[in-house]
């Protein structure tokens, strides 16, 4: 099979005016099935054993499951057959990326996927295809980055993958390279991180300023790069410890391990006069990316950034899909969307919208990988 698709052969045998969207049920799912239900889609979740009970409970949004033993699953040749029977285009998320691996996504799956398949390993540190390389052509500002702790000079967060939950990562701050030693010594005892990953980790200066999520959309439908929406993170056990009284913070700080794990996101908006750098910032990515791997940025991403007390903008992580924090607008719809269509819309919906946009000015092959 060729290492690259082509997004015309994947559609062949589909009726593009029956087209269903398919997603891995994880992650940002219900936004998709909830924003393509609302433009007339029909509906697939690809679920895992154990992990189904939501989308056989709302029903409305979800027409049809398949229920596999692993989401990795779901690349096997039965399921593929089953997945292109019902006309499905793919909606990437992260649990997709994570569980099924970009080598099978990039030339293992003969599915039409809904964007860039081959831009989803770019949201790692290591390797070649980084974001590290997406920000820097597009000569936008991050973190410093340390190639070993012993160069560190400087308060440092220090990425690198977690002990038990390997999809996530394992972060924590120190303050200098004595201090880097002292925390990753101590956070190995207590099976957080494995010594062993230290090659994989990424050590990175630490920014501290506001933190927001960017969601943009690329539209090709429209010739235009959106900013649709803004959130925060919340994070287990950081909330909870940062909710203490400073004294309580002081007297536990050194016996509990603040892991930063991702739970869940809270809507923010941002001074009116920073929307024209994050518009530009936008824009540079999108043409960086273009430029870097064709057929370049297809529609949802993620600037995760920190503005600073000067007003800079440092971009400290990035999503090249669905799920960067949209997940919380499902059924309110994104602030800043309603700049656009009127009403507020979610991210999954905006999908939804392009898929039949471009079905109507014959443009889907554009949109599809």
């Amino acid at each position: 099979m060729s290492s690259r698709y082509s997004s015309g052969h994947l559609l062949d045998g589909y009726n593009l005016g029956s087209l269903a969207t398919a997603a891995v049920a994880s992650h940002s799912a219900l936004d998709v099935f909830d924003g393509a239900k609302d433009e007339g889609f029909r509906t697939l979740a690809i679920c895992q054993k154990g992990r189904e009970i939501a989308y056989l409970r709302f029903k409305r949004v979800v027409d049809e499951t398949i229920i596999l033993n692993k989401f990795s699953e779901v690349i096997d040749p039965e399921v593929v057959k089953k997945i292109r029977e019902r006309n499905a285009i793919m909606i990437p998320n992260r649990s997709f990326a994570v569980y099924v691996g970009y080598d099978a996504i990039e030339t293992n799956f003969p599915v039409p996927i809904y964007g860039n398949r081959y831009l989803l390993r770019y949201e790692e540190r290591t390797g070649n295809k980084t974001y590290y390389r997406l920000l820097d052509t597009a000569g936008i500002r991050r973190p410093k980055t340390f190639s070993s702790p012993d160069e560190i000079d400087r308060p440092v967060m220090v990425k690198m993958p977690h002990a038990k939950r390997r999809v996530e990562r394992g972060f924590f701050v120190a303050r200098d390279r004595d201090d880097f030693w002292k925390r990753f010594r101590k956070l190995v005892s207590d099976g957080v991180i494995k010594e062993e990953d230290l090659k994989n980790a990424s050590i990175e200066e630490l920014i501290v300023g506001a933190h927001f999520n960017v969601n943009y959309f690329r539209t090709m439908a429209r010739n235009d790069v959106e900013l649709l929406s803004i959130d925060r993170r919340i994070q287990t056990n950081l909330d909870g410890f940062l909710r203490l009284p400073a004294s309580d913070q002081l007297k536990i700080g050194e016996v509990i391990d603040v892991e930063y794990v991702e739970i869940g996101h809270e809507p923010v908006t941002i001074r009116e006069r920073m929307l024209n750098r994050l518009f530009e910032l936008g824009d540079r990515f999108v043409n960086a990316v273009d430029n870097i791997e064709p057929p370049g940025l297809i529609g949802p991403f993620t600037l995760q950034l920190m503005v600073t007390p000067d007003l800079d903008i440092v971009v400290f992580d990035v999503a090249l899909r669905i799920g960067g924090g949209t997940n919380i607008y499902l059924g309110l719809g994104s602030q800043y969307s309603k700049l656009y269509f009127g009403i507020p819309i979610s991210m999954g919906r905006r999908i939804a919208i392009e898929i039949r946009e471009c079905i109507e000015k014959d443009c889907i092959e554009r949109v599809i990988t």
